[in-house]
């Protein structure tokens, strides 16, 4: 017979809590947006108390900063995996602009999440930086170290790093956020091919 230790009991009922109150935080976050969600408001969607919020979480800021902590590192992970990236560019960069593509317009709890925090970054400019410290920097330094291989000889990896960022985002953002794909067509295929095409350029 396996007997389970009290202190492993303790910590597996403590990581399940953390879950509860994210899920619901994420819940009223989504529904109420940022300024009218209430620590209160969680326990309740978490079916948790009050004092059990509290003894994880300080405040409802730094909920909000640990779950876009954890969302990022789950998207991070997704796309790029935990290794160092490695392989010829083309593939590697195709590769890793299609799944951040296909992972900003399939994940739709993500692209709600993103436009309350969009949507709330003019009254509270900390949750911005957040968002920017915690997945814009981390993907943007990934990338930057990846296209500073000499063999791909371009001038300014990290400017380059950012143009792919940008890119992606903005496509999403006037395809798929805007509802512009009707007004400007174009198949993402064709965005990816063009980006790996001119750093396959630099590299001849």
């Amino acid at each position: 017979m396996v007997r389970i230790k009290a202190g492993e009991v303790d910590r597996d009922n403590s990581v399940d809590k953390v879950e509860q109150i994210l899920q619901g935080a994420m819940q009223e976050f989504l529904q109420h947006g940022y300024a009218g969600t209430s620590m209160d408001r969680v326990a309740v969607a978490a079916g948790v108390s009050k004092a059990t919020v509290y003894s994880h979480f300080q405040d409802k800021e730094g909920l909000f900063k640990v779950l876009l902590e954890q969302l990022a590192s789950k998207k991070n992970n997704s796309i790029f995996g935990t290794e160092p990236i490695e392989g010829e560019p083309a593939a590697i960069l195709h590769q890793v602009a299609t799944k951040a593509l296909e992972q900003m317009i399939n994940d739709k709890e993500h692209s709600a999440f993103m436009r309350v925090l969009i949507g709330e970054s003019g009254r509270f400019p900390e949750l911005a930086q957040i968002c920017v410290r915690a997945m814009i920097k981390p993907v943007a330094e990934t990338l930057t170290e990846y296209l500073a291989a000499p063999e791909l000889k371009i001038p300014d990896p990290e400017a380059t790093a950012r143009i792919l960022i940008g890119a992606l985002v903005h496509f999403h953002i006037t395809q798929n956020v805007m509802h512009g794909q009707d007004i400007i067509p174009m198949e993402s295929d064709r965005l990816i091919d063009a980006f790996t095409h001119l750093i396959n350029k630099c590299a001849d």
